[in-house]
């Protein structure tokens, strides 16, 4: 059984190692860039504006907290602030994944394939019509963001919890946003392999779960700071790749057959 450290810690560096990879190319790495630019300024616009509504937002949602002394509706509002602001994040980094790869999906394909060229092996050659595809990405987009948003209803209910709701819950929740973040930047590596499905990425994920989230939370962390993920994302694109590598060599023989979603 491997060391869940040594995994965890090898996992976060395919980020490092994806880096040294991209910076290679310094064009590839500038058109990595373009994608996360604009999205990132849109993430930022709806940070500016939660900011800016965000304790009256909490009074509303704390209702029951007007006949509390002033220090614990202080206390309670911010509890809930603070979850708000960490269900919010959740939900923009999935979907500022989606829309960054949406964007740039052929820059990323390039980035992508020269990850494979440089590190030799079978050349993916997969290839289907281009509409088939785009329908599929925009399907699987959506089911994640779904899926990130009915995870953050719990999230959120746990921010009231004093302590835990400030310490505990944020560290889920990277595990969680990382978890889905690894399934959208999965997407272009496996399609290259013939696998099109998200149960698929799933099935190989799970073979080394600690690795995979040695590379996804940090990631996902990373992300969530505006206009970091401009230098971040193209590294974070090879570094799927990388990953993509790592765990389909593990995926048994009998389970190679790619299936249509």
């Amino acid at each position: 059984m491997a060391n869940p450290v040594s995994e965890a810690v090898s996992g976060l560096g395919l980020l490092v190692r994806g880096l040294g990879l991209i910076v290679r190319r310094p064009r590839n790495f500038a058109l990595g860039a373009i994608p996360p630019a604009i999205t990132s300024v849109l993430f930022l616009i709806v940070i500016v504006v939660l900011g800016g509504e965000l304790r009256p937002l909490t009074r509303w949602l704390t209702p029951f907290a007007r006949d509390w002394s002033e220090g614990a509706e202080s206390a309670i509002q911010i509890a809930v602030g603070v979850a708000l602001v960490g269900v919010t994040v959740l939900l923009m980094v999935v979907t500022f994944t989606a829309l960054t790869l949406a964007i740039g999906g052929p820059i990323y394909d390039k980035i992508g394939e020269y990850v494979d060229s440089e590190l030799g092996g079978e050349q993916p050659a997969h290839e289907e019509p281009l509409v088939r595809s785009i329908g599929r990405a925009i399907r699987q987009s959506l089911a994640l963001i779904a899926v990130s948003a009915l995870g953050a209803i719990p999230l959120f209910l746990a921010g009231f919890i004093p302590v835990v709701g400030q310490s505990v819950v944020p560290v889920v929740a990277a595990m969680f946003g990382g978890w889905l973040l690894a399934i959208e930047l999965l997407g272009g590596p496996f399609e290259r392999r013939g696998r099109l499905t998200i149960a698929e990425r799933r099935a190989a994920m799970r073979t080394r779960r600690l690795h995979v989230w040695g590379f996804a939370a940090p990631t996902f962390a990373l992300l969530a700071v505006p206009f970091l993920a401009i230098l971040v994302f193209p590294a974070a694109a090879a570094g799927a790749t990388l990953l993509a590598r790592e765990l389909l060599a593990d995926v048994p023989a009998g389970q190679d057959t790619p299936r249509v979603s």
